[in-house]
């Protein structure tokens, strides 16, 4: 299945710069005395040169050996642009430029073989600044657990009293006995015996006499 071809507006620019360079490089190098395919090979090596600069920029990151040759190759292209537009008078060009466009393919030879076979040292660098290290994640914590509050009774629930000591236990004899007292104590003054009275005739201690009167009663 065919694809149609959309014309890049950015390519498109950038063939029709290239070409314009490239014929004023050629007169340039034509106007310096330079003819046949000579004058054809200066705006080939500008351009290689610029280029290798650039891929060279691309691959190992900036280095001043780079930018060093591709500012020189760029310079070399914006000059033959200025140069040809009237600037200078290309039938009677100055010694200046001769001198320049003779020595050019040695300098271009220099500069290709550098940026080709030459390591980037790590102090030619241009320090790049690092970007910007992202925020060390947050510890996880887990909250402490809240101990359970202790319960409250609630307003209508009365504290619980002490169980009362059980009543001890009586000896049959004994309650006979103090039956034989609590009649004759009656019988002599009419009135029943009173727990103090009971305790003093029969002996006993106070807990002991209170659980007999519960008997006699």
């Amino acid at each position: 299945m065919s694809r149609s071809i959309r014309p890049d507006a950015v390519l498109v620019q950038a063939v029709i710069a290239g070409a314009l360079s490239f014929a004023h490089l050629h007169d340039l190098a034509a106007a310096a005395g330079q003819s046949g395919w000579k004058a054809w090979a200066y705006p080939v090596s500008v351009d290689l040169l610029l280029v290798a600069a650039w891929r060279r920029l691309r691959s190992d990151g900036p280095s001043r050996l780079a930018w060093c040759w591709f500012l020189v190759a760029l310079v070399a292209s914006l000059g033959a642009n200025v140069a040809t537009a009237g600037f200078l008078d290309l039938a009677n060009p100055p010694a200046l430029l001769r001198l320049g466009v003779a020595g050019w393919p040695a300098l271009a030879f220099l500069g290709g073989t550098l940026l080709a076979h030459s390591p980037t040292p790590a102090g030619d660098r241009v320090p790049v600044p690092p970007a910007p290290a992202a925020p060390a994640p947050a510890p996880d914590i887990e909250p402490e657990p809240i101990p359970d509050p202790e319960p409250v009774p609630a307003a209508d629930e009365a504290p619980a009293l002490p169980a009362a000591d059980p009543a001890p236990a009586v000896p049959a004899a004994l309650v006979d006995h103090a039956r034989k007292v609590a009649d004759d104590h009656q019988t002599r003054t009419g009135s029943p015996i009173d727990t103090d009275t009971l305790r003093a005739r029969l002996g006993v201690p106070p807990h002991l006499a209170d659980a007999i009167a519960a008997q006699l009663a």
